[in-house]
């Protein structure tokens, strides 16, 4: 395997750590280019509050454009990569082809759709007269650029698949640099405001997208994007799309969520417990994608290792991912329960907007001690193809729990507006232990020598 990394026999802690160290790198700098944004609008002199606020409500949107590159990216690379294991290169080239045509024929319709509809989405959201103007400032540039988030989000995860963690990471690395330098010349050397943030991040992520194309049709890849591959099959789609759908779900539910959780802190708390939820899902982000960069570098080593019927190294790979992201996830949350402040500070130092953010940290975020559980079987799932059931269990937290909990809570305390705050550590902590214990079981029946690929 390319870069050193021999799915199929190297010692398992030895290439989780080599295929993690990237993908965690590029995730947390892919992290950075929404996350600067929101640091220097809510630095902005003046208005800096309000804009945050803003561009907070265009977080479902930009969630769910990431959602349905994750429904392709996702649901091609893993079965690209059991291919892989079963010697079968040509039919993982004709999934990553597939996957590419999917992706630009999906970019087109969400720009459609968001141009045409994204106003009243926002108004929707929980937009006020005084956010609305910031808001539909950084839709509208952003969603012009949906083809690039497409591109570099969906197929750096076949660069991913191969082994090839290090050109994985470049791609959000160079995409991020990118963003970081034009982000202040954009916002304030040309004034540019928020539509300036929204510029700068469209431009890196093309830039990241053209890495992206210019390996996959270069020399060193072994899956290479071919002409013959991209006509679209429904023998090739259709199992990728089922196994997508949980990635999908997963995410787009994340902008759902979001859709519930602003209209109802709007209700409850006005346009400051919308920015602070802005804030506290921007330090939730900073937490998870670092945890979903680990579950990619083990993406492969399992992946590869059930293709190829070697169950006990599938059992040490799952086993070591599900112990690392829970270790992870306990040390985030003393982090978040001792040091909210610093990490408020960061985004804004508006004072009345710090003194709400600061408080319901700690209680949406109090959940994230056994999150790490709930991410390392999810993740384990999706790599050995399990999508019905990855899809019950993402589904089981926001749809089922979650969102019905933000309504039906604040029906039973006396402060509603911490109510909607308390529904995410409720939902987190029994999503969990429904999880780990699913996982366990499935584990117990189908990881024998003598079981079949499901």
């Amino acid at each position: 395997m390319a870069e050193g990394a021999d799915l199929g026999n190297g010692k398992i802690g030895k290439l989780l750590f080599s295929l993690a160290v990237p993908t965690i790198t590029a995730q947390v700098v892919n992290m950075l280019y929404n996350i600067v944004d929101r640091i220097y609008i809510g630095h902005m002199p003046g208005a800096g509050a309000q804009a945050l606020t803003g561009v907070g409500l265009v977080l479902p949107i930009i969630m769910l454009i990431s959602a349905f590159s994750s429904l392709i990216g996702m649901g091609g690379s893993p079965r690209a990569a059991i291919m892989m294991g079963k010697g079968e290169d040509g039919e993982a080239e004709k999934i990553m082809g597939n996957c590419l045509t999917a992706l630009l024929v999906t970019s087109v319709i969400l720009t459609v759709i968001f141009l045409l509809f994204g106003e009243r989405l926002l108004w929707a959201i929980g937009a006020s007269e005084a956010t609305i103007g910031h808001a539909m400032g950084y839709m509208r540039i952003y969603v012009c650029g949906t083809v690039f988030v497409q591109l570099s989000l969906g197929m750096n995860a076949f660069i991913t698949t191969q082994g090839y963690t290090k050109v994985s990471m470049l791609t959000v690395v160079i995409g991020a640099i990118c963003n970081i330098v034009l982000d202040p010349i954009f916002i304030f050397v040309l004034k540019l405001g928020v539509q300036g943030a929204a510029l700068a991040t469209i431009l890196s992520q093309g830039v990241s997208a053209l890495w992206v194309m210019r390996f996959l049709l270069g020399k060193q890849t072994k899956l290479k994007i071919r002409r013959v591959t991209l006509r679209p099959e429904t023998r090739v789609l259709l199992p990728v799309l089922a196994l997508g759908v949980s990635p999908f779900v997963m995410q787009s539910t994340e902008s759902l969520l979001s859709v519930a959780l602003n209209s109802s802190l709007q209700k409850y708390g006005g346009d400051l417990a919308v920015g602070a939820y802005t804030i506290i899902g921007s330090v939730m982000q900073m937490i998870m994608l670092p945890m979903q960069g680990l579950s990619q570098g083990a993406q492969p080593i399992i992946s590869f290792n059930y293709g190829a019927r070697k169950i006990d190294r599938v059992k040490k790979a799952t086993r070591l991912l599900i112990t690392s992201t829970l270790v992870y996830s306990v040390s985030c949350w003393l982090l978040i329960m001792l040091f909210p402040q610093i990490l408020v500070r960061v985004f804004s130092s508006d004072p009345a907007l710090m003194d709400i953010a600061v408080w319901a940290m700690r209680i949406f975020m109090a959940g994230t001690i056994v999150f790490g559980a709930q991410t390392g079987c999810q993740q384990s799932f999706l790599a050995l193809g399990q999508a019905k059931i990855s899809l019950l269990l993402a589904l089981l937290r926001k749809i089922i729990l979650l969102i019905p909990l933000i309504y039906i809570l604040p029906l039973f305390f006396a402060d509603k507006l911490m109510a909607v705050f308390l529904a995410e550590p409720v939902a987190d902590v029994l999503a969990a232990v429904t999880t780990f214990i699913t996982f366990s079981l499935w584990c117990r029946r189908n990881l024998k020598p003598d079981a079949g690929i499901q």
